[in-house]
């Protein structure tokens, strides 16, 4: 599928994941309506040529409804979505300080995989107004799982919970999605350089790099914006998630 010249989507667009993935479509052509929270937003500063940076909660239907449309809108169609916003707290079912907070639990499931399908079919909706291509295709959606949806680790329980759910609406959602030309994928990424994780310890983050089997080191946003242009590239890609971790397999902790 060719993004000259169409709109794109991300969430999570204010850094990370998301904001190399907003650039390297911007990069390849297409405009970037990128979704995040405000105070993101701000933290983030410029935004690249091409992004346009949008404060959207993606818990709230009717702010990722209004948002959508305004991004379909336009003259060009809107192509491609890709869902990187989400949140990874850590603890235990039964810790120290008693049990596992559910309200947390709950918003880890909102954030990661009720928001990531929200967009997804708002999106879908205006993506099937649009004209197919010579091939019957409107679109492809990439959703964002996590290795921990295989092997989540102690303290992992929402997260892993949440990106599961994720891998689990892949195959469904692309058969749903099929009779109107979108395609629908999922990339699970093992440890990855976010700012997140570079406000830990230099020592901390070479020691999870060691555990890596090859490349013995953490991946980088711009592998993962890499593989989002691949997926977009390759149009029998359908219905599968990736991961992108280095071989890696998560130990329990």
């Amino acid at each position: 599928m060719e993004l000259a010249g169409t709109i794109a989507v991300v969430t999570g667009a204010a850094s990370g994941l998301g904001a190399a993935t907003a650039a390297a479509l911007a990069g390849a052509g297409a405009t970037v309506h990128g979704f995040d929270l405000g105070p993101a937003i701000a933290a983030a500063g410029d935004a690249p040529a091409g992004v346009r940076l949008v404060d959207v909660d993606v818990c709230d239907p009717e702010s990722v409804r209004a948002a959508v449309d305004r991004a379909a809108d336009g003259d060009a169609p809107l192509r491609t979505v890709v869902n990187c916003a989400g949140i990874a707290p850590s603890q235990r079912i039964l810790g120290r300080r008693g049990v596992h907070d559910l309200e947390l639990y709950a918003r880890v499931v909102r954030v990661n995989l009720v928001g990531t399908f929200t967009v997804l079919t708002l999106a879908a909706e205006r993506i099937a107004q649009t004209a197919a291509d010579g091939h019957g295709q409107r679109g492809v959606i990439v959703n964002t799982a996590s290795v921990a949806a295989f092997e989540g680790q102690i303290g992992q329980a929402a997260y892993a919970s949440s990106k599961g759910g994720v891998v689990g609406l892949t195959l469904p959602a692309a058969r749903d999605l099929a009779a109107h030309g979108i395609r629908v994928m999922t990339i699970a990424p093992g440890i990855m350089l976010t700012p997140m994780m570079q406000t830990v310890s230099a020592e901390y983050r070479a020691g999870l790099a060691a555990g890596v089997p090859f490349p013995a080191r953490l991946g980088d946003a711009d592998e993962y914006a890499a593989l989002v242009l691949a997926i977009v590239g390759n149009d029998y890609l359908n219905g599968e998630v990736i991961r992108l971790d280095g071989a890696l397999r998560m130990a329990p902790r």
